[in-house]
């Protein structure tokens, strides 16, 4: 019986195993995708499927940047365990999908799963198989790819656990501007601002935090006269913090992010405007799955 590529595809579907190995077990087994799954199961190669349901919030951020960094990939690939992320093949295989990501045109997860691997096949085969030798759902997450006429800096916190890609709009080719992009970029790794600027801030934003310390101040009893100017003060003191700008540098109390760069602008004499940021933090918004420590190594055992 000829072997289609819907009847790949299927396979795929029901056991997560690689495209070429999927094809094998068909051929195998006459055209029987049941006894297709079989084989497939015999050889260890439909893990992955069984793994699908678990939480992979573990994992890896990592950043690379082009010879002259005016490009750059940011990825996040998941794992089960913080034990796996530490792993010498799990990292090979995360800087392979940040290569991919970089040097390639794929625009969603989708598109770079369907991209061939320097393996010589789809990188999603590739994932598959990581999948079935580390013994553990493996997940690409997320990634962005960002290009510029101006400069971009990375930073990489905590071993993979925190990235950020930061793009600096300057003419500047100045040891000083990288050094700055560095710096604002451990800024937004340690304060994780919400907003580069005040002008960015959702209009919605205001209008609500305005409103909460309004009723805030009144609940304390304080004097309608004064309660304005109190919701001004409180609504700056607020936006200092989610503001990168209005930020106080981590490294010198005495100036604000806006002022570092106003002084580094002013000593390469270039404008230099941040105009993105991109954090990445390992596992944020995933439920992560409590479980014991010793019923994890019991599994692990088994």
């Amino acid at each position: 019986m000829a072997v289609t590529a819907q009847m790949v595809k299927e396979l795929r579907e029901a056991t997560g195993a690689g495209m070429m190995d999927c094809k094998k077990a068909l051929t195998e087994a006459e055209g029987d995708i049941e006894r297709a799954i079989d084989i497939l199961r015999e050889k260890g190669l439909s893990k992955a499927a069984k793994k699908a349901d678990r939480v992979a919030a573990e994992g890896l951020v990592t950043i690379k940047t082009n010879e002259d960094n005016t490009s750059a990939a940011i990825v996040e690939v998941n794992s089960e365990t913080d034990f796996v992320a530490k792993n010498e093949d799990f990292k090979v295989f995360v800087n392979d999908v940040v290569e991919m990501a970089l040097d390639g045109s794929a625009e969603n997860v989708a598109e770079l799963l369907e991209a061939e691997h320097k393996e010589g096949k789809a990188l999603q085969d590739v994932l598959n198989d990581r999948i079935a030798k580390i013994g553990e759902k493996l997940d690409i997450r997320r990634f962005e790819r960002i290009s510029t006429n101006g400069k971009i800096s990375g930073y990489i916190h905590g071993a993979g656990k925190i990235g950020v890609v930061v793009e600096l709009d300057t003419d500047s080719n100045d040891e000083k501007v990288f050094e700055l992009g560095k710096d604002i970029a451990m800024q937004i790794a340690a304060m994780n601002p919400k907003y580069i600027s005040r002008d960015d801030v959702d209009q919605d934003y205001i209008a609500h935090e305005t409103e909460v310390l309004k009723q805030q101040a009144l609940n304390e009893g304080k004097p309608a006269n004064i309660v304005e100017k109190m919701v001004v003060g409180r609504l700056n003191k607020e936006l200092k913090e989610v503001c990168l700008l209005d930020q106080v540098f981590i490294k010198d109390s005495e100036v604000t992010i806006g002022k570092l760069i106003e002084k580094v602008a002013k000593e390469v004499a270039s404008p230099i405007k941040v105009s993105r940021m991109v954090r990445y933090e390992v596992g944020e918004g995933i439920e992560k799955k409590q479980e014991c420590f010793l019923e994890e190594v019991a599994k692990q055992m088994n």
